[in-house]
């Protein structure tokens, strides 16, 4: 317990810098901040502009992709801003830099996501909130305590989904040097196709997010109980379920660490 304690409080320390860090360019921040709210909106055009034409998808309505675009956008913005250190990590391997972290006495993903903060990701956070209110209050949602944890479970699943592809994007640079611009279909892509409910792409692409890389788990399934299209109570805690892919995410990290060798720098 007491480690536990010093982790977190060790974390929030890391955060702490990092923000301080940022605020010395009061102006910058708040101009990126402000860019990152605004470009998400192209997104949400495509959207706008294509319930102008079709009334629905697959017989889900405009309200409803809505809800699921911003869930899926916040939780991908949670993940961006806490485990940034991962998408950077491959500066470290090349520089060698990866060495000091070894040789602390503190877990090297601790220090690694404690590298970098991205406070700038607010920005978007905020447009999927702004989105997420507005798809509530027209979708007519009865909000008991059942629903309101589906969408809690849905940002903790979604942040441990999108934090392990992250964690094998980095760990990819232990054996390339350098990230692997494959990997942005399984973040970047999630985020761009995940603003439709994933069942409209097929059964064997639902499939592939049920059981390979659980995107289903933390955004259709849930949607679905959210929306009242099914009223089975397994889909509240499907997306905790979603936080096991941790585990392979962790074990081929640490497969990375044993066969790492210093690049130098």
């Amino acid at each position: 317990m007491n480690t536990l304690k010093s982790c977190v409080r060790l974390y929030f320390h890391y955060v702490s810098i990092n923000i301080r860090s940022i605020m010395q360019y009061k102006t910058s921040f708040f101009l990126s901040v402000l860019g990152q709210f605004l470009v998400s909106f192209n997104v949400f055009g495509g959207i706008y502009f294509m319930f102008l034409r079709f009334h629905s998808v697959k017989g889900f309505t405009y309200n409803e992709v809505l809800l699921c675009f911003s869930i899926i956008l916040l939780e991908f913005s949670l993940a961006e801003m806490t485990a940034r250190g991962f998408d950077t990590f491959s500066g470290m391997v090349r520089t060698g830099s990866f060495d000091t972290i070894l040789i602390r006495p503190q877990h090297e993903i601790l220090q690694i996501i404690g590298s970098k903060f991205e406070l700038t990701r607010i920005g978007r956070m905020l447009q999927a909130i702004v989105m997420f209110c507005y798809a509530v209050f027209h979708c007519n949602i009865e909000w008991q305590p059942a629903r309101i944890a589906t969408v809690f479970f849905m940002m903790a699943g979604g942040m441990a989904v999108f934090t392990g592809i992250f964690m094998i994007y980095a760990a990819f640079s232990f054996f390339t040097l350098d990230g692997l611009e494959f990997m942005n279909i399984f973040t970047n892509g999630a985020r761009e196709f995940g603003k439709y409910p994933i069942g409209i792409y097929g059964k064997k692409m639902l499939f592939f997010t049920t059981f390979i890389i659980p995107y289903a788990l933390i955004q259709y399934y849930p949607l679905l109980y959210l929306i009242g299209r099914t009223d089975n109570a397994v889909n509240i805690f499907l997306p905790l379920c979603a936080v096991f892919f941790l585990i392979p995410c962790y074990m081929f990290w640490r497969f990375g660490v044993r066969h790492y060798r210093s690049s130098g720098s």
